[in-house]
């Protein structure tokens, strides 16, 4: 049997679009982080991370600055304790704030950079303190249903009472 050109063009160009559908995939599922840039590493402690997970975009203004670099958990403050790769091209002031946000209602977390106010720049090995955890809509809903639980109950007497 005889393979003609036709046959080798073809699976050539089937083995491309395979690589590129598998490039795509990695790529949508941020595990794969192709930068080229060098970058600084800082850390913060949250309360709660929500569903963070490593990879995930650090943003400020709705510009991508960094990436999570790793999440552990330090069992001596029991809080976590996230890494944060930011590029050298973004220098952010020493007292600058992060927060665990979302995109949309019931989107991926990403975490947001705010910028301070100090004349010192954050450097290799920094610990950012003011931190915000994540916001769980679960609890967000507990906490709704119980305060309505709690102003629904009348100590005093009937709700009769209450409309006099």
């Amino acid at each position: 049997m005889q393979r003609s050109n036709k046959d080798i063009w073809v699976g050539l160009f089937v083995l491309i679009g395979a690589a590129a559908l598998l490039f795509l995939a990695l790529q949508s599922a941020n595990l794969l982080s192709l930068n080229f840039q060098k970058t600084y590493t800082v850390s913060a402690r949250f309360d709660n991370i929500g569903g963070l997970k490593p990879q995930t975009a650090v943003k400020s203004s709705g510009v991508v600055v960094g990436r999570v670099e790793s999440i552990v958990f330090d069992d001596k403050r029991f809080q976590a304790t996230v890494t944060l790769a930011l590029q050298n091209r973004y220098s952010f002031p020493k007292d600058s704030s992060i927060k665990i946000l979302t995109s949309g209602l019931l989107g991926e977390q990403y975490v947001g950079i705010e910028a301070g106010a100090d004349e010192k720049n954050l450097v290799q090995g920094d610990v950012i303190t003011a931190t915000q955890s994540a916001v769980v809509l679960e609890n967000l809903i507990s906490q709704f249903l119980y305060s309505k639980a709690a102003d629904g109950s009348n100590p005093s007497g009937s709700a009769q009472d209450n409309k006099k």
